[in-house]
């Protein structure tokens, strides 16, 4: 089978770690021919060109900045990104025909090349639904619920959800909101697909000499923050933990990302120089899975104004590394309702100061606790998160 997947993450091969090229993976090695179109945005200043691997074609196509920039040039290259896809995927893969077209959101926009590349192949439609977009803006008020520009990405979101065949959501509660609100859509195409990756065993070992391990005090509890610092996440609350813990001579924060807040991030180290914590703006994937072999907690925090329930993809390294994972989200996202109900984490309302703290509090004193919950991560991830069960449930269709 010839696979189409359209993406906004920057795919550079197809042997990277994460949950599109764990599962595109999966289809290779099952015989499938995959072709992938990915950007390449502006600031890396490389045009649009072709990668070719085993059984893999990967189309990176030049696009503006369309993510971790201002919301000017981010809302301009999403509208126009469908325009450049199109263009890119007439000239390149002109001659090839596909039986299965998988797409993420975000973008919705990617709505009418996907009607048209799937009447042009005759091909079917999968959508892995990763953001529910537009109500996200609404919820972070980025745009009101009442004007032109969301009525127009509306629209566009509920002609992606009619033309696709199945829509996979990343959780029950992500399911449940999806029928809920847009009640028009046939309920037998609407599955769990949750986010998954490859599971295999990691080297746990903390005798592995790295220079970044040197920054990071011995005799800790070490909590770590690893993934994208922008709005939805909610910084403010992560940095106040950091400073509502600085009394607590175990625990240690590690903060890794880039994103819309790094700025404020950076700044509010310099001001509040906070012995706790350490701010790591950029790492690479072989020192991060070190940081992660040699952490104890993860953490999650998301905006308390969503309405949208949520599943960061950011749990996966966590559970693969067996950490125990503290969340602090809003009310309607289920991810750490679910870690409690597995015991493999502690959930709390972002904002919620002083429950977080306790949480903390016991994470770093209770090695026992820790590894407990650490495994029982560990048996979730693979039993229902295993990039197995994604590929089956999307080849059940066929």
């Amino acid at each position: 089978m010839k696979v189409l997947f359209l993406t906004l993450s920057k795919i550079n091969s197809i042997e990277e770690q994460s949950i599109y090229q764990d599962l595109l993976r999966k289809f290779r090695d099952e015989g499938h021919y995959i072709y992938i179109v990915s950007p390449v945005e502006r600031r890396y200043n490389k045009k649009t060109n072709l990668v070719y691997e085993d059984k893999v074609t990967i189309l990176n196509v030049w696009t503006p900045n369309i993510q971790k920039t201002n919301i000017i040039e981010k809302g301009f290259g999403t509208l126009i990104l469908e325009f450049i896809f199109k263009k890119a995927i007439n000239k390149f893969f002109k001659y090839e025909k596909f039986d299965l077209i998988m797409y993420s959101t975000p973008p919705i926009t990617f709505t009418r090349l996907v009607k048209s590349l799937k009447r042009y192949n005759n091909a079917k439609t999968y959508l892995l639904l990763k953001d529910i977009f537009p109500q996200n803006a609404v919820d972070l008020k980025m745009m009101s619920d009442s004007g032109m520009l969301y009525n127009y990405f509306r629209r566009r979101e509920i002609e992606l959800y009619m033309m696709s065949d199945w829509i996979g959501c990343m959780s029950m509660e992500n399911k449940k909101y999806i029928l809920k609100h847009n009640p028009y859509i046939d309920k037998k195409k609407v599955e769990v697909n949750p986010n998954s990756i490859y599971l295999k065993e990691v080297n746990t070992s903390n005798n592995i000499q790295s220079e970044l391990l040197s920054k990071i005090p011995k005799n800790k509890t070490i909590f770590l923050y690893g993934g994208n610092l922008g709005k939805p996440q909610g910084i403010d609350f992560l940095l106040d933990v950091i400073l509502e813990a600085k009394n607590n001579s175990k625990a240690f924060f590690v903060v890794v990302g880039s994103g819309t807040e790094t700025k404020r991030i950076i700044e509010w180290f310099k001001v509040n120089k906070p012995e706790n914590a350490l701010f790591i703006n950029e790492l690479n994937q072989e020192d991060y899975d070190i940081l992660l072999q040699n952490s104890h907690v993860g953490l999650v925090f998301l905006s308390p104004t969503f309405t949208i329930p949520n599943y960061p993809s950011r749990i996966l390294p966590y559970m693969k590394n067996r950490l125990p994972i503290l969340f602090a989200t809003d009310v309607n996202t289920d991810v750490g309702k679910e870690a409690e109900k597995y015991e493999y984490g502690f959930w709390c309302e972002s904002g919620k100061l002083n429950e977080f703290k306790k949480f903390v509090e016991l994470f770093s004193y209770d090695d026992e606790l820790r590894i407990k919950m650490g495994i029982n991560g560990f048996n979730r991830l693979k039993n229902d998160f295993n990039v197995n069960y994604s590929y089956d449930m999307i080849m059940n269709h066929f």
